[in-house]
């Protein structure tokens, strides 16, 4: 009964009244310091939690679980960001998800439960098996867990078993884990790059020759213009919003492009630094952020490159000088001249059009940018999930191209990688690809004939599943079933699957939706004191500009019946693969160093010397010939790649005159990472206390004539026969340009076709998916809930709600990182306190 009164003490605990209202303070500031207390003490460590954030991204501490932004060698003394310590409590939590949890409930009741709650019945303690008598997940003996997933791997095709890997796991546990895959005998190996950053690693080859970016984090302190493109720093990688906080001061221009204003890309207040916590001092971000529309990037570039090559023309017919580098485009590039035959074909009244942008907008753009002498160029996902994503990337090169901005100080293309180690995977063989891993070099380190026939990928995982003709899946990491498209087909599909198993730290969705034989792995967090035979392990990582970080665990473990990850990989392939004498599975998990020395055998440019270097300050980079301006390319130059058209969805049917379709753009909320939703506050946007909510422009909503707050289901408009529909969203106006709508994700995730892709990357096109609205019955008596909160200011209501424990939270990090006396920060407690309070008590407009 106990356990039960618990369980419902966690379940539904976190509803609030709903409120939407206007946000108008700056990323930072006291709402980030009343978000970090509001983490600690939700996960019930305020003290260790503390302690545990002042190791995060240090050199000799562990590397953050949420984003993959850069680890500097001089770290402050706060190296952590309002969401990475938001996922680190998440993964320190006292909360337990325990066997006894699991026999009071079973897996269809628990279906029902939203998905936030799934993760905060905290982590899990012992391996299980679901019991389909009772339709409940029963504790297991790891040693009868391997015998049983080796003989059911035994009985299999190679090629109708997936093996997938969210971004978390280690350099050691992918290495390992790919090994796995190519010794069973296939190259079913799709990670969740498939889902985010794949469309990059297909331009960016083509064009540049590197399948990674170009930037080093000291570029951002030797550059003199920044260019965003479909990136929302304030929620994705807000440790970046400090080297853009130092760009705007010594005065460089930061030209933003993104179809919704975020405030992480408007304005930034430093929770370090206590001069403008006591002022409440705002540092401007973007110098100029263009709206485009949903998939507009491609000809808004376009527009960019049109104007630089006629100002260049203009330039040069009065021998002025000229605005484009014609010495690196002459010894550097190929395809100049067909690309500027593409640019000229496409007139200011096209591109307007798709780019939702004015031709002077465009120009404005380009203005910043010939006066910039090395510019970085930064992306992310909203770039690369559209049907032209590959293209787009290659746009941006384009752009870069044109002033020799690849392989100098200070410039480069940058895409911002999203989970921890995504990137990493990849380097060392986590890939669907097999002509993108040294085959032949694994063959030999390892005594095998590695199978050469191209793997799945996520999407091709998907359809196999829906076909039938996949038998396992084992998922080390995330939460595959709720990320991926056609939620609604994939999942009934995805129980005719004989074989499930899902090695997580915490309970999802995913691992409800189960095949005939499924298996709940738990492991060790990153975070966590993991101790095998030679002592306790370290671990690394690579961040989004390719560099390699050691990372030390150091919290106790959940529970003592917790396996590594390396140690989980090592037992399925010992109970299913023929004995083979140059694997030591063992020897590896009994000590890592070892699994860095077989990395670095089989990659020794990236990674010789692995354990020597792993511990250098602010990581060791691996080679990246464009940044030296070499090109591994089949031209040997840095290729200039033309678009063939600016239309966004060849595969989806547009009628000009039907408006009544939108343009859905799926969201991650202020507090999300990836499928994980710690709560249901999205601050930067002010949606509180509900996910379900669709962003529309005014415009649209009196158009289409729908009112503030009705209820809405949302249909999909993709042209095909399938029936796609979410129900229960309520209207919210919102700066979005007309023609386009947002949503949150996964819940808009059954909008999306599966087929819906990116060309050749196949990178769901979630950013920009045909949509259109169908009305409820209005309940009774409807209120807006917000009014009330939206009069006050939402900066006033934040400050005045965690001015006491933010205020206090802050200066206690201070004085630890500091190392301040107990009195010096208390007596920086009371008067900032008291300034703060005077400050608020004076100030008639909060949002000023």
């Amino acid at each position: 009964m106990a356990t039960q009164e618990k369980d419902e003490t966690i379940h539904g605990a976190h509803r609030q009244r709903t409120r939407i209202m206007t946000y108008s303070a700056p990323a930072g500031g006291w709402g980030s310091v009343r978000s970090l207390a509001r983490s600690l003490t939700r996960e019930r460590v305020p003290a260790n939690g503390s302690l545990v954030l002042m190791r995060q991204n240090k050199p000799d501490g562990f590397a953050c679980v949420s984003c993959a932004w850069a680890k500097p060698a001089k770290p402050r003394a706060f190296e952590f960001c309002e969401n990475g310590a938001k996922a680190t409590t998440w993964e320190i939590t006292s909360r337990r998800a325990t066997p006894a949890f699991f026999a009071a409930h079973t897996l269809t009741e628990l279906c029902s439960w939203p998905d936030h709650d799934l993760e905060e019945l905290g982590r899990l303690t012992h391996p299980m098996r679901w019991d389909a008598a009772s339709d409940r997940y029963l504790p297991v003996a790891w040693g009868e867990v391997f015998r049983d997933i080796g003989t059911e791997l035994k009985q299999f095709d190679p090629r109708s078993v997936v093996f997938y890997s969210s971004g978390r796991a280690s350099l050691e546990a992918s290495y390992m884990y790919a090994l796995l895959a190519r010794l069973y005998g296939c190259n079913n190996l799709p990670d969740s790059s498939n889902m985010c950053h794949e469309s990059t690693s297909v331009a960016l080859p083509e064009s540049i020759g590197v399948s990674v970016g170009t930037v080093a984090l000291d570029d951002f302190n030797k550059t003199d213009g920044i260019f965003f493109f479909g990136q929302n720093v304030g929620t994705s990688s807000p440790r970046m919003l400090h080297d853009l906080q130092d760009a705007s001061r010594r005065g460089a221009p930061i030209v933003t492009f993104n179809p919704l204003r975020e405030r992480g890309l408007v304005e930034f207040t430093n929770p370090q630094s206590p001069i403008e916590m006591l002022t409440l001092a705002r540092t401007p971000i973007s110098s100029q952020y263009h709206q485009v529309k949903a998939g507009g990037d491609l000809a808004a570039v376009m527009g960019m490159c049109k104007a630089l090559l006629a100002a260049d023309a203009e330039a040069q017919s009065r021998d002025g000088p000229p605005v484009l580098d014609h010495a690196f485009i002459r010894e550097h590039t190929h395809g100049y001249e067909t690309f500027v035959e593409s640019v000229t074909s496409f007139s200011w009244e096209d591109l307007e059009r798709r780019s939702g942008l004015s031709r002077g907008a465009m120009e404005a753009a380009a203005a910043v940018y010939a006066r910039c002498r090395a510019v970085i160029g930064v992306y992310g996902m909203g770039v690369t999930q559209h049907r032209h994503g590959v293209e787009t990337v290659q746009m941006l090169v384009n752009l870069l191209l044109l002033r020799g901005n690849i392989g100098k100080p200070g410039a480069g293309i940058c895409p911002v990688r999203g989970h921890s180690n995504v990137q990493g995977q990849r380097t060392v063989g986590i890939s669907e690809k097999p002509e993108l891993v040294p085959l032949d070099k694994l063959g030999e380190q390892f005594g095998f004939t590695p199978p050469r026939e191209k793997g799945l990928n996520t999407v091709e995982a998907c359809a196999a599943v829906l076909k039938g003709e996949l038998r396992a899946f084992i998922g080390l990491g995330g939460n595959f079933v709720r990320a991926v498209p056609d939620h609604h087909a994939i999942e009934p599909a995805w129980r005719r699957l004989r074989l499930t198993v899902q090695i997580a730290t915490k309970l999802n969705r995913s691992h409800l939706v189960h095949g005939e034989v499924s298996y709940l792995l738990p492991c060790l967090g990153r975070i966590e004191i993991d101790r095998q035979a030679s002592g306790p392990q370290s671990v690394s990582v690579e961040d989004s500009t390719g560099c390699m970080h050691g990372s030390l665990g150091l919290h106790p473990p959940a529970s003592p019946h917790l396996l590594s990850e390396p140690a989980i990989v090592a037992g399925i392939a010992e109970a299913t693969l023929a004995p083979n004498s140059k694997v030591d599975w063992g020897g590896w998990v009994g000590d890592y160093r070892r699994v860095r020395e077989a990395i670095a055998e089989t990659y020794p440019e990236i990674f010789h010397d692995f354990n020597e270097r792993l511990w250098q300050p602010g990581g060791f980079h691996r080679p990246i010939g464009a940044r030296e301006r070499r090109w591994n390319t089949a031209t040997k130059k840095a290729n200039f790649i033309a678009p063939r058209s600016l239309d966004e969805d060849p595969d989806v049917v547009h009628d000009e005159r039907n408006r009544q379709v939108l343009q859905l753009i799926t969201l991650r909320s202020n507090d999300q990472f990836n499928t994980t939703v710690y709560g249901y506050s999205d601050r930067f946007r002010g949606i509180h206390g509900t996910r379900m909510v669709v962003l529309m422009n005014r415009n649209d909503m009196d158009r289409l004539g729908f009112a503030e707050g009705e209820i809405v289901d949302l249909v999909g408009a993709a042209g095909d026969d399938f029936k796609r529909e979410v129900a229960g969203f309520r209207v919210t106006p919102y700066d979005i340009p007309e023609g386009c709508c947002a949503g949150y994700y996964p819940e808009c995730n059954p909008l999306i076709p599966l087929w819906h892709h990116a060309e050749r990357s196949k990178v769901p096109a979630a950013k920009s998916v045909p949509v259109t609205l169908r009305r409820r019955p209005l309940p009774a008596a409807r209120q807006d809930v917000g009014a009330e909160i939206h009069a006050q200011g939402a900066a006033l209501s934040e400050f005045s709600t965690g001015l006491g424990a933010g205020a206090k939270l802050g200066l206690e990090r201070m004085a630890v990182g500091m190392r301040a006396p107990p009195m010096l920060a208390l007596g920086m407690g009371v008067a900032l306190g008291a300034a703060a309070a005077l400050l608020r008590a004076k100030r008639s407009d909060p949002n000023r």
